[in-house]
């Protein structure tokens, strides 16, 4: 269990810093119903091969197989609500503690919260693409008719199956939103990494790039990374009860200030 002095040192970081980035993982969103991908026995990748069922190359060959696996986490994404850890980043960037938030998380939550111009680096399931003609359709509708009766989402213009505007195995980054990420850890005072494994490249270098530019590191993770012994602090909690309670220190230090 993490200590008051822990938790105190953890919002010095953050008062202290005049520019912080934030990233977050699934970690964040199992919270909310969300499985992530490597928890061992309940992982999305636990129980199928994720080059076959989630790479380019098999949903080019068989999109009907990636959407049979997709459909149980399109159900929960659409049911998931924001969680505290959520709320918390919101209000640090209300607080004006938190000036980018980068997240590998294809979901909304963060912007459900509050959260401001979110940089989604493994794209977002707000949305679907054609990869033959380029046509872009807006998520909502298109999750809601394929859940009604399971049928491939095609395009309008040309009737190809559409694509969920996300990052498959085999597919770079968005190369505008990672350049955003990589600018934002190039020119941060601290990074604050939260329910993220920092196992898949190259988001997971980003703290690594802001170290190297002489920036602090802050860890948030209930399971431990490979950047443990680097980082500044670690606070091993759940971050549904980590991220309240360093907001409620944050606010608490700021309205004395403002009342002393």
């Amino acid at each position: 269990m993490p200590t008051p002095s822990l938790y105190a040192e953890a919002r010095d970081l953050l008062l202290a810093s005049a520019k912080t980035l934030l990233l977050t993982g699934a970690g964040v969103s199992t919270g909310s119903g969300i499985p992530d991908f490597r928890s061992p026995g309940k992982g999305l990748w636990e129980f199928v091969d994720p080059f076959a069922v989630a790479s380019i190359w098999g949903f080019r060959t068989q999109p009907d197989l990636f959407y049979r696996w997709l459909r149980p986490l399109a159900e929960k994404m659409l049911q998931a609500r924001p969680n505290p850890a959520h709320l918390g980043f919101a209000a640090l960037q209300e607080l004006g503690l938190l000036q980018t938030l980068v997240t590998q998380n294809i979901d909304d939550l963060h912007e459900q919260a509050g959260s401001r111009d979110v940089v989604h680096v493994h794209g977002s399931a707000q949305g679907a693409r054609c990869l033959a003609c380029g046509n872009w359709v807006e998520g909502k509708h298109f999750w809601h008719t394929f859940l009604a009766d399971s049928t491939l989402p095609t395009c309008a213009q040309c009737g190809s199956v559409l694509k969920p505007d996300v990052v498959l195995f085999g597919e770079e980054l968005p190369a505008d939103r990672l350049a955003q990420a990589q600018e934002a850890a190039l020119t941060c005072d601290l990074v604050v990494v939260a329910g993220a494994s920092l196992e898949v490249m190259p988001t997971a270098d980003l703290p690594l790039l802001a170290r190297r530019r002489g920036a602090r590191l802050l860890l948030l993770n209930l399971g431990s990374t490979m950047l443990d012994q680097q980082a500044d602090l670690v606070i091993r909690e759940d971050v549904t009860l980590s991220v309240p309670r360093l907001v409620e220190l944050c606010r608490q230090n700021i309205l004395d200030k403002m009342t002393g």
